[in-house]
């Protein structure tokens, strides 16, 4: 088949935005972190809610309250993960998100049960789930983002946890798709699951080993603790393959390729993060208990 060159020219233009946009949020500062994950956290509440209203057209009826709401609420918990180290006229951040969290987990089931043509508790627990799925997840980002530590080598290096760890998780997710998609194209054979047919065993298997060595290479280079990384690439590139597989389902129940179009030939948001969603909750637990 023939390459496709406008097609080509799109998705690599797209890639290479997406790539720029990406590392100016990640690397300039904690707020830019912030603010990156805030578009990232209300572009997948978009998808979410219409992937839930392809699966259950009732969904498509709940109130504009309800449909921002939830998203702001979601949104409130990033806010108060910040933490109280700034304030600004002495108002921190996070009370600002404690407050508007604290308003809207009162205010929204009040209004649907009060105000809502056709109060429907299922919507609310569809809604629970995307909090549960998106917003804490974020959150828990973003918690670990302000949250410094430090990472002393043995060379005198010293490495902030709050800015290293997410790069981690990122690169491992990205190492680990990667090296599945080689791996499984080389000598992949036994299919993985239904959910995903392109998935194979041979190839999920090589990603996931090949991230923790990769990852493992790149500790010891950077005079890093070698069994942390090890430990988060591995958690990172498991609980991904299955936030890769959730999303898949997802989209199937919802009858649709892709959950959305922000990126041109590469899908929409929860298409991009969607094994980052499961991830990092894992990983935050991981990193509280022994970090």
């Amino acid at each position: 088949m023939a390459m496709n060159w406008q097609v080509f020219r799109t998705r690599a233009l797209t890639a290479l935005v997406f790539v720029a946009v990406m590392m100016i949020g990640l690397l300039w500062n904690e707020w830019s972190f912030f603010l990156l994950f805030s578009v990232i956290h209300f572009g997948c509440w978009t998808e979410y809610q219409q992937l839930v209203g392809k699966t259950d057209p009732s969904y498509k009826n709940i109130s504009s309250f309800h449909r921002y709401g939830v998203m702001i609420a979601g949104w409130s918990l990033m806010l108060y993960c910040t933490g109280d180290h700034h304030d600004q006229w002495g108002i921190s951040p996070s009370s600002i998100g404690l407050a508007l969290g604290l308003v809207f987990a009162f205010a929204l089931p009040m209004i649907e049960i009060l105000f809502s043509k056709q109060f429907n508790l299922k919507h609310i627990g569809y809604s629970a789930l995307g909090l549960l799925y998106i917003s804490v997840s974020w959150s828990l980002m973003i918690h670990m983002r302000f949250h410094q530590n430090v990472w002393e080598t043995g060379a005198g290096t010293l490495y902030e946890t709050g800015f290293i760890i997410p790069l981690i998780i990122i690169i491992s997710i990205w190492i680990n798709d990667t090296m599945a998609y080689i791996t499984g194209s080389l000598i992949g054979k036994t299919p993985f699951s239904k959910i995903s047919p392109k998935k194979t065993i041979e190839g999920t298997a090589g990603g996931i080993l090949l991230c923790i060595v990769t990852m493992g290479l790149i500790a010891q280079r950077m005079q890093l603790p070698v069994i942390h990384v090890c430990m988060i690439a591995a958690i990172a590139a498991i609980t991904g393959t299955a936030g890769d597989l959730l999303e898949s389902k997802l989209k199937r129940m919802a009858n649709v390729k892709d959950s959305g179009h922000f990126m041109p030939g590469h899908g929409g948001f929860l298409d991009r993060f969607d094994s980052l969603l499961l991830a990092i909750p894992v990983v935050w637990i991981y990193v509280m208990l022994m970090l």
